[in-house]
């Protein structure tokens, strides 16, 4: 083995595994701080679910397409990277529930699909799921105690206001963040505003006006997109950690990663032997748990608990004359389970994107999203029967006859971690045991939100404990690396 030695200059090394978003965001903080940085990421490409591409060569996202505004994280970043004269609102805002075999429009005065006042959901519900939300007031007040340290969003809900709302609103509303079942999922870790608020409160439904009382003081955009796609975020951050200094190296999966003979950490690649003074791990939670399991198998037992669900998006391009009179107005429809329909959502992109509808020219572009949590069936079916899939499905939303040019299938298996009741209390005891490591933090969406702005939010605190926790000055040789060849 010949080992060609790179010396670093004064500041400390950081190596950063994983280049989703979380992995960048945290390799940005670091560069910018002076650190000199490594990322690795397995695969030939930078981003996770950011991922931009093309359909008939219309520019689209295939995968997530935009971000939440009124949290500073991602759009900051974005205008950090130079990307801050391309960010984009949607050119619509209203949408559609596909359920009871119509299209309705979506309420407003909710919170995740959780109503401050029955009326709203009136054409949406039954007549009988409307009265029942209106009799919450005739309930006991609201027992802070009965709600504990958490509680799932869905049964919560149910108690209080009906079945029927949870099914037909806040199901498909938190199944398009989650791709879960609101049934399970924690409301303290999915909608924390309101699980303080209905503490805090007689009703649920007070709590929902208070939140929405709150949210009202924030102005603009609720939502942010990218000209030319959310995912060309992943290029602009890597490029600004390279002119930083920073190395970005991509196809270099990570196979053992032990405490160093002198302090800090040694990274294994297929090539090389990095030693670092300190690690950032952004990647997935089984990732995580198996390069934990050695130095840390609390952590380790942890994160492999943590359960994941998979979706796929099917994108589609028609010809305007085709497709544009049998849509809709507004930007999609979302789908409850409890229809049983085979897509849980569809977006209408060239409505939604202006940037993606001045590039279609007579193209119409849309996509559908398929797969929750515990239906991993679907993601057995080819491409082309997801594709045949959808467009059943459309048609009988929307009336759409038309054949597309062209079709696209991306799968993400294992695309979104679930946040069940106790979730936060295990993202706890992940960091606890993390932080008996030196010089170790985790980040990405396992831990404080699946959203962009939450992810980074999520980077930035594990890079602010690294920068803390480690000197500037290396204490290793000066941050050696070396190529393996047999």
């Amino acid at each position: 083995m010949n080992a060609d030695t790179v010396h670093g200059g004064s500041d400390g090394h950081v190596v950063v595994i994983g280049g989703g978003i979380a992995g960048l965001a945290a390799a940005h903080r670091l560069a910018r701080a002076g650190r000199r940085v490594t990322l690795l990421e397995a695969t030939g490409r930078l981003g996770g679910k950011l991922h931009a591409g093309e359909i008939a060569g219309v520019p689209v996202d295939l995968g997530a397409e935009s971000m939440l505004a009124r949290r500073p994280e991602a759009v900051d970043l974005a205008r950090a990277v130079g990307l801050g004269d391309r960010l984009q609102p949607p050119a619509t805002a209203t949408a559609a529930v596909w359920t009871r075999d119509a299209l309705r429009p979506m309420p407003k005065g909710h919170v995740m699909g959780v109503p401050g006042d029955a009326a709203a959901l009136a054409g949406l519900l039954s007549t009988e799921g409307v009265a029942r939300i209106a009799r919450e007031r005739d309930l006991p007040p609201t027992d802070p105690d009965a709600l504990g340290d958490d509680v799932a969003v869905g049964a919560y809900v149910a108690e209080r206001l009906g079945r029927e709302v949870v099914d037909r609103l806040v199901e498909p509303l938190l199944g398009g963040v989650y791709a879960g079942d609101a049934y399970r999922i924690s409301l303290r870790a999915a909608v924390p505003k309101l699980f303080e608020a209905a503490r805090a409160h007689r009703t649920l439904t007070e709590a929902v006006r208070a939140v929405q009382s709150a949210a009202r003081q924030q102005t603009g955009p609720a939502f942010m997109g990218i000209a030319g796609g959310i995912g060309t975020l992943p290029g602009a951050v890597a490029a600004a950690i390279t002119a930083q200094g920073g190395e970005v190296l991509t196809d270099t999966p990570v196979h053992a990663l032990t405490r160093g003979a002198a302090g800090g950490w040694r990274i294994r690649t297929d090539r090389r032997l990095l030693d670092a003074d300190a690690v950032v791990l952004a990647t997935p939670a089984w990732s995580a748990s198996a390069l934990l399991a050695a130095e840390s198998p609390a952590a380790a037992a942890e994160l492999a608990a943590v359960e994941y669900a998979s979706m796929a998006l099917v994108t589609l391009a028609f010809r305007r004359t085709d497709a544009e009179a049998a849509l809709p107005e507004g930007s999609g429809f979302l789908v409850p389970p409890v229809d049983g329909r085979t897509i849980k959502a569809s977006t209408f992109s060239t409505r939604k994107w202006k940037w993606t509808d001045e590039g279609a020219g007579d193209l119409l572009v849309l996509r559908t999203s398929v797969g929750r949590y515990g239906e991993e069936e679907h993601l057995e079916r080819d491409d082309a029967d997801l594709v045949s899939a959808s467009l059943r499905d459309l048609a009988a939303a929307t009336g759409l006859a038309a054949k597309p040019v062209a079709s696209e299938v991306t799968r993400w298996i294992g695309g979104l971690p679930q946040y069940p009741v106790g979730h936060l209390a295990r993202v706890a005891r992940i960091r606890d045991a993390v932080a008996e490591l030196p010089a170790l933090r985790v980040c990405g969406a396992v831990y404080d939100g699946v959203g962009i702005p939450a992810t980074i939010a999520s980077a930035h605190r594990a890079a602010d404990e690294i920068l803390a926790a480690t000197p500037a000055t290396p204490t290793l040789a000066q941050g050696t690396l070396s190529d393996e060849r047999e």
